[in-house]
């Protein structure tokens, strides 16, 4: 019985580096519309005040809809804040600006390391996954996010530096599993923005399979200048283009964590 209950609940993962410009974003958007195109129910929540997974969905800005500012500074539930997207199976939890002000709303209260796990919870057993896209900070909105994630999935761009970057996450995955999730797993590193033509990529590559071993995906994001179009669109980019190489390589990419997950 124990093990058919936890399969009913959905897995959270959350998209994390301190860095910026790893393709965070790119790869919330991306990851959760091939999931949610493989007809596996996924909810994405933009915890990141640039909201730039919203407005990459095609959400202008509006002053009136609720948004995960909403849920976490007035408790609103977090059903109701959820909106339809293009993709009959994908949802998003939109943000805004103002969330820039729950970092500061948050630091005198209580529990205010949980209040994005409490949020999620009534809604896990409605998705098969849900992805939550962070800010570039370890910063109390990315520490929501890993104290209500399962598992991090973390996307790093091959250059000369991801090693460091790689380690400085890992660093707090442990103090987090130390002191506030001691479940949070490692779901995997992504390599993004890849060039196989150049011998650093491959280099780099290497040195984070040496570091990470088969927690690295075998699935590589290439440099594609459809998928870097495809936000200004308002679209995840297996509806923008499908037949790109970035579209090819995310729907490769949820290939690859839905089999993983179902082994």
């Amino acid at each position: 019985m124990g093990t058919k209950r936890l399969n009913s609940m959905g897995e959270v993962i959350a998209i994390a580096n301190q860095k910026g410009g790893v393709g965070k974003t790119t790869t919330a958007i991306n990851l959760a519309a091939a999931l949610a195109s493989a007809e596996a129910s996924t909810l994405l929540v933009d915890a990141d005040p640039q909201a730039n997974t919203t407005s990459g969905l095609g959400f202008a800005r509006d002053a009136n809809r609720r948004s995960i500012y909403h849920g976490l500074t007035l408790f609103e539930p977090f059903e109701t804040l959820v909106q339809p997207t293009e993709l009959e199976h994908l949802f998003l939890v939109p943000s805004e600006k103002n969330l820039v002000g729950a970092t500061i709303e948050l630091v005198g209260v209580e529990d205010r390391e949980i209040r994005l796990r409490q949020g999620l919870e009534p809604l896990r057993d409605q998705y098969r996954y849900i992805i939550i896209d962070c800010p570039p900070a370890l910063d109390i909105l990315t520490l929501n996010a890993l104290v209500a994630a399962d598992s991090v999935l973390i996307p790093l761009q091959c250059e000369y530096f991801a090693l460091e970057g790689g380690s400085e996450i890992i660093d707090t995955l442990q103090k987090i599993r130390q002191q506030l999730n001691p479940k949070l797993e490692l779901k995997g590193v992504l390599l993004t923005m890849f060039d196989d033509r150049t011998n650093l990529a491959n280099q780099v590559r290497q040195d984070l399979v040496n570091f990470f071993g088969d927690k690295v995906f075998s699935t590589v994001i290439p440099r594609n200048v459809r998928l870097a179009e495809a936000p200004s669109h308002g679209k995840p980019i297996i509806l923008y283009d499908v037949r790109s190489r970035g579209a090819e390589s995310y729907i490769q990419l949820a290939r690859e964590i839905l089999h993983n997950d179902h082994h």
